[in-house]
């Protein structure tokens, strides 16, 4: 670190601070509080401990920071702009304007530097705890003296951050695995929107943490001596994560503000703007003010960290050279690596008949052969999900070099946890649980589509029926709900060769999350008049085509080969109809319209047929249209006393379309 006067350090935490005041004020919509005061553990972590390069934000070897406080977004983007990452003053000045690189919470591919889109509280917690996984596991398979192996994952969190439950769960799950490498520093201010955390928040944080097994310490919020010692220490304990309890307050500088809810999440309001400055002895102009003296410390900090990055290039070249096997792996990894014959190798042999789930339990085996950087996880339910790797090995405290994670009964964690690793590059997750607990991780689903991440979801036990466990577990709303979601793959295959299909597209596709929703219940092969394999990447295709007809029927999953003998009992009557399979709306949306025309003919009138709650399917299937599906909960009996009950038999689903039909179609 370069040497600095107590006075020019003063300075330069204070140009922090009022960075953020003026970049609010300007916008009139910001959370000025936190940032500070937050920003001398700020300073200090980023001058003194951080590795980062602002010339390749992404680069292997650096520190990960996350604010997990996402609302205080002006700390990072003040923290982004002096460190010389491409953020600009004007950019500052553009503070949640449209367009802008300074959204109101920070957004990952958004802003260079930002590590995570951190918005809701406790997504980034979890996060953190996905990067360090992430680390510890990597750095296992390439062995002593890698490129990864020494880094850490740090984040800012708030008091709110460890209220929501997600953190908990994460927590816990950081603490069992013993995830040295993370160290958080929790900004304990004492202040929420509503008033003081006593309101609503009376527990002993440090004794919670230490329960959970993290090494916990507390430091005063503008002792910079002593928040580097507890930096020191957390650093040099690698058995266990770090929580270092910072006693800050919360909009420090603002003379009748400071302390109080009314600095969390508005303005300072121009006359204490002038107050503030006032106080700390800042210039009244201009606004957005880098002193001089200021931008020299943070080009000296600059210069320290390409000396860093320097040393680690020449370190990392000598690895490479004396370990080139493990180098091919560690650039696998970065690249994320699938062979181009993926999608025929996972499709050989896939036309099977059982369960999809089963199926995709056959697929992941052939994947995660070709595919090293894939890693997989369930949510206690490994077993009913299928979603081991096997011989994989399992990781565990102080052992990760496995490729199957525990994550405990946590699905909220989970899908925070996996979204880290996809965030961090250097896996492609997987994570599994019962479709009707997807409602348990949704927000990190949602943040996954909004972050663009490459994360992959297994959603077994996909309708009613799964059968006796009964309403509480018999999904009715959720592909609806998650079909919403934009930027989301939901893939309903109908059997071997459209799951094998799916896998190989949530392997290929870069640009979003994916999830494959599966059956319980064994499946028949669809009988296909014709098949072009290109057609099961395209999100819909005709399964039966029949001359003459002016009917289609679109049917996913399970219902597809329900489906199918439905037609053949209309075709006993005189009644032609074709059928589609429709896995991925999303998919099949993106096609060509003249595709989609092809398959679903504007002449034709289209009935939809999915053991769900199918409001979507409308828009396709027209106001001349029907949707065969289920307005009601679910039921506890076996599976083919449900398909009686709730319509889903061939003879029940003819009966519906040739009433509907009024034999128009003869």
């Amino acid at each position: 670190m370069p040497n600095a006067s107590p006075e020019l350090t003063a300075k330069c935490v204070n140009t922090i601070r009022m960075l953020a005041a003026d970049a609010v004020q300007q916008a009139n919509s910001g959370h000025p509080g936190l940032p500070m005061g937050a920003a001398d553990m700020a300073h200090v972590l980023w001058t003194r401990y951080l590795r980062f390069d602002p010339q390749e934000p992404r680069w292997l070897g650096r520190d990960r920071f996350i604010l997990s406080a996402g609302h205080g977004s002006m700390l990072l983007y003040g923290l982004l702009h002096l460190s010389g990452f491409d953020l600009g003053i004007e950019d500052l000045k553009r503070f949640r304007q449209l367009h802008s690189r300074t959204p109101g919470h920070p957004e990952f591919r958004h802003t260079a530097g930002v590590e995570v889109t951190s918005g809701p509280l406790g997504q980034g917690f979890g996060n953190g705890v996905g990067f360090a996984l992430g680390q510890a596991m990597l750095s296992a398979k390439l062995g002593p003296g890698n490129p990864v192996e020494d880094h850490f994952v740090y984040a800012i969190c708030s008091d709110g951050d460890l209220m929501e439950g997600v953190s908990a769960e994460a927590a816990s799950f950081a603490g069992h695995h013993q995830l040295g490498r993370l160290v958080y520093l929790y900004d304990d201010n004492g202040i929420t929107i509503d008033g003081k955390t006593s309101i609503t928040f009376s527990e002993d944080v440090s004794k919670r943490f230490e329960a959970y097994g993290w090494h916990v310490q507390s430091v005063d919020g503008r002792a910079h001596e002593g928040i580097g010692r507890a930096l020191d220490i957390a650093r040099a304990e690698l058995s266990r994560p770090s929580l270092i309890r910072v006693r800050t307050t919360i909009g420090f500088g603002a003379p009748r503000k400071a302390g109080t809810s009314g600095v969390h999440g508005a303005a300072l309001g121009e006359e204490e703007l002038l107050a503030t400055r006032k106080n700390l002895g800042w210039p009244l102009e201009p606004r957005f003010l880098v002193p001089d003296d200021v931008r020299a410390y943070w080009n000296g900090v600059q210069a320290e960290k390409r000396a860093a990055r320097a040393a680690w290039d020449g370190r990392t070249a000598a690895w490479r050279e004396a370990n080139a096997e493990k180098a091919a792996l560690l650039d696998a990894h970065v690249s994320r690596a699938v062979p181009p014959d993926l999608r025929q190798k996972l499709l050989m042999g896939a036309d099977a008949a059982d369960a999809t789930r089963k199926l995709s339990q056959a697929t992941i085996q052939k994947m995660a052969a070709l595919v090293p950087s894939v890693v997989g996880g369930s949510a206690d339910l490994a077993e009913s999900n299928n979603t081991d790797i096997k011989g994989g090995g399992s990781v565990a405290a102080g052992s990760f070099g496995g490729r199957n994670v525990h994550y405990g009964i946590r699905e909220h964690a989970m899908g925070s946890i996996a979204n880290g690793l996809a965030y961090d590059g250097l896996f492609i997750p997987f994570s599994g649980t019962f479709l009707i607990f997807s409602d348990y991780m949704r927000p990190a689903v949602r943040l996954a589509a909004l972050s663009g991440l490459q994360s992959i979801y297994v959603w077994t036990h996909d309708s009613i029926f799964l059968g006796e466990d009964g309403p509480t577990h018999e999904p009715i709303e959720h592909l609806t709900a998650l079909r919403a979601i934009p930027n989301l793959h939901v893939v309903r295959p109908a059997d071997g060769l459209e799951t094998a299909a799916a896998w190989a597209h949530a392997l290929e596709r870069r640009d979003g999350p994916t999830g494959l929703v599966l059956t319980r219940q064994k499946l028949a092969k669809l009988n296909r008049s014709a098949l072009d394999q290109a057609d099961l990447a395209r999100g819909g295709y005709v399964v039966h085509e029949v001359p003459g007809a002016i009917v289609t029927v679109i049917a996913t999953g399970s219902e597809v080969g329900t489906a199918q003998a439905a037609l053949a009992l209309l075709a006993g009557k005189g009644i032609r109809a074709r059928l589609v399979s429709m896995p991925c709306l999303e998919c099949f949306d993106a096609q060509p319209a003249d595709y989609r025309e092809r398959v679903l003919p504007s002449s034709h009138r289209i009935a939809a047929v999915e053991a769900a709650r199918g409001l979507e399917w409308w828009r396709l299937v027209g106001k001349e249209g029907i949707v065969i599906g289920i307005d009601r909960f679910g039921a506890s009996a076996p599976e083919k006393v449900l398909a009686e009950e709730y319509g889903f038999t061939p003879a029940k689903i003819a009966e519906r379309i040739e009433r509907w039909l009024g034999h128009e179609s003869t």
